[in-house]
């Protein structure tokens, strides 16, 4: 009797949006907390900032028989003087991190490219970012983003600008192309 092993099964269909509804908010904090104090330990219990106090969540959820499952992709944007938005604590569940490709109809519901190859929950969630703040009078659009990930953002047509320590940590600040990121047709 031949046994074959099954590789893990990996959803090709996501939706990318608004953190709206308590159980979005309550795994957009969930996913953070998991990520930037139990797995890199850059904060020690929560990563709760007065950012926090204005921002607008944003999650990845993956499609499965047609309905969402658990928020597995954050980040978080927000207006830190008239036109300049910013996005922070980018994060994917270390168990999506391998996606590659994304279905065609994630592409057509998130109206953004499918970036196949390209971390494409990490890049989905930068380009929801962007496009939503470029909707909603977006002039500029920066983010610090941690060295080792700086090459990833200027595949996606982001431009590093200066070097900076962030957290007790190297971290590159850098400027979106809103050329790229077309604002988003809906923002919610």
């Amino acid at each position: 009797m031949l046994i074959e092993r099954y590789k893990n099964y990996q959803p090709q269909d996501f939706v990318f949006k608004l953190a709206t509804t308590q159980e979005d908010v309550k795994g957009f904090h969930a996913l953070r907390r998991r990520i930037f104090c139990e797995e890199q330990a850059v904060f020690e219990q929560d990563d709760l900032d007065v950012i926090d106090q204005t921002m607008m969540p944003i999650v990845c959820k993956p499609i499965l028989a047609g309905m969402e499952d658990d928020v597995m992709g954050v980040v978080r944007i927000d207006e830190r003087e008239p036109g300049v938005w910013y996005g922070s604590r980018l994060g994917v569940a270390q168990e999506y991190r391998r996606i590659r490709r994304f279905s065609n109809a994630t592409a057509i519901r998130n109206q953004q490219p499918c970036n196949a190859g390209l971390g494409a929950i990490g890049a989905g969630l930068i380009y929801k970012a962007v496009s939503t703040a470029n909707a909603i009078g977006c002039d500029e659009f920066l983010a610090t983003v941690q060295i080792r990930n700086a090459r990833f953002f200027e595949r996606l047509h982001w431009k590093p600008l200066k070097e900076i320590k962030l957290h007790g940590m190297p971290h590159m600040l850098m400027r979106a192309d809103l050329n790229y990121y077309q604002a988003a047709a809906c923002v919610a």
